[in-house]
């Protein structure tokens, strides 16, 4: 039976120990904190292939693994932490054109984008100022949805505990076990060292940490997420709100959760979050103005979440060349990507065939 260790229980590493597990693998996963406690836990989590420029192998392999999301909902039996809600956009009158173009090229591809009246999104969100939304045309995306990713991935890894999986949380990697080389396992912060026929690499944003030998190192160029969570308010926000004044979506018990693109790119992982913070002040005045019913509110929590995005925007994922046993699954997209990426890394281990969709992220590229 394959030995593979998977390295980070967060939604990538999550979902491709549970398809190895199913594959037949002696999976063990392991984690230096608790499942999902990284970036997935400070995700805005929106699934869905909305940038109309990214590359066509990109954009299919975004929309393959949305349907993806939908088959695993399917066969957890509609678990509650999926959420097909859908996505609204519209934006500032001078900013209109930018969306028009975005559009087009989306429904070029056959992504599911169509534009609705303003008196149909209110409609749908009866809670929105119609004043503050204006007489702008408003994008619908009616397959794109959000995850809870935490639930999620305790949902992959409970799937795959009962198929033999091993889960270590507070297990910190602190290297590589070498023979020549091929890599035969990890070795542990405390010195113990875990033998496998393969190690993969799904330390999302640490990812590039977990090897020694810098010949390992994925390269990475962080970016950082800024999250405001409102506390429970009597509204009826029901799906993916992309609006000038934020990006928004429901969260749970009545909470919504609020990302401000504005302030998000001077965050830096200094940044201590504090809901006192005077950007977090703006960004709750920002949202009242759109839903008046959040006038006076507080914010109850803020987060600051570490994207790995790799230096050119697209996912890495495959062996690392000149080093056997060492397979590699990081991404920026990593709730949108992590059932396909999941499914087709646990193919190609188990089988040894490489998959033609992966073609174009192959680690190779960084590796002369």
């Amino acid at each position: 039976m394959m030995q593979v260790i998977v390295i980070g229980a967060g939604a990538v590493g999550a979902a491709t120990a549970f398809r190895l597990a199913q594959a037949g693998a002696r999976v063990t996963v392991l984690d230096a904190g608790r499942i999902g406690g990284g970036t997935s836990g400070t995700s805005f989590a929106w699934i869905n292939s909305a940038n109309g420029e990214v590359p066509p192998a990109y954009h299919a392999l975004r929309t393959a693994s949305m349907a993806l999301h939908r088959e695993l909902a399917a066969e957890f039996g509609n678990p509650d932490w999926y959420h097909p809600a859908g996505g609204l956009q519209w934006m500032r009158p001078e900013q209109v054109p930018a969306l028009e173009d975005n559009v087009r090229r989306l429904q070029a591809r056959g992504y599911a984008a169509e534009w609705i009246t303003r008196t149909r999104l209110l409609e749908m969100e009866p809670d929105l100022d119609p004043d503050v939304v204006g007489d702008v045309p408003v994008a619908w995306f009616p397959e794109e949805a959000w995850l809870d990713p935490v639930p999620y991935a305790g949902a992959m890894l409970r799937a795959a505990s009962a198929l033999g999986a091993e889960v270590r949380i507070h297990t910190r990697v602190a290297g590589m076990a070498m023979q020549g080389s091929r890599v035969t396992g990890v070795t542990l912060a405390d010195g113990t060292t875990l033998p496998a026929d393969t190690v993969v690499n799904c330390a999302g944003r640490w990812a590039d940490a977990v090897a020694e030998d810098a010949g390992l190192r994925i390269p990475l160029a962080p970016t950082h997420g800024f999250l405001v969570f409102t506390p429970p308010v009597a509204l009826a926000v029901a799906h993916l709100l992309h609006a000038p004044e934020a990006n928004l979506r429901p969260d749970g018990a009545g909470r919504l959760m609020l990302v401000w693109n504005d302030f998000a790119a001077a965050v830096t992982a200094d940044t201590k979050p504090d809901p006192a913070m005077p950007e977090v002040q703006a960004i709750m005045r920002s949202v009242a103005r759109l839903i008046p019913a959040l006038a006076g509110v507080e914010a109850e929590a803020v987060r600051i979440g570490t994207r790995p995005l790799p230096p050119d925007g697209l996912s890495i994922v495959g062996p690392v060349p000149r080093m056997e046993g060492y397979y590699v699954a990081v991404t920026h997209s990593g709730i949108t990507l992590s059932p396909l990426l999941g499914k087709l890394a646990a193919a190609e281990i188990t089988t040894g065939r490489p998959d033609p969709a992966l073609a174009a992220f192959r680690p190779a590229r960084f590796f002369n």
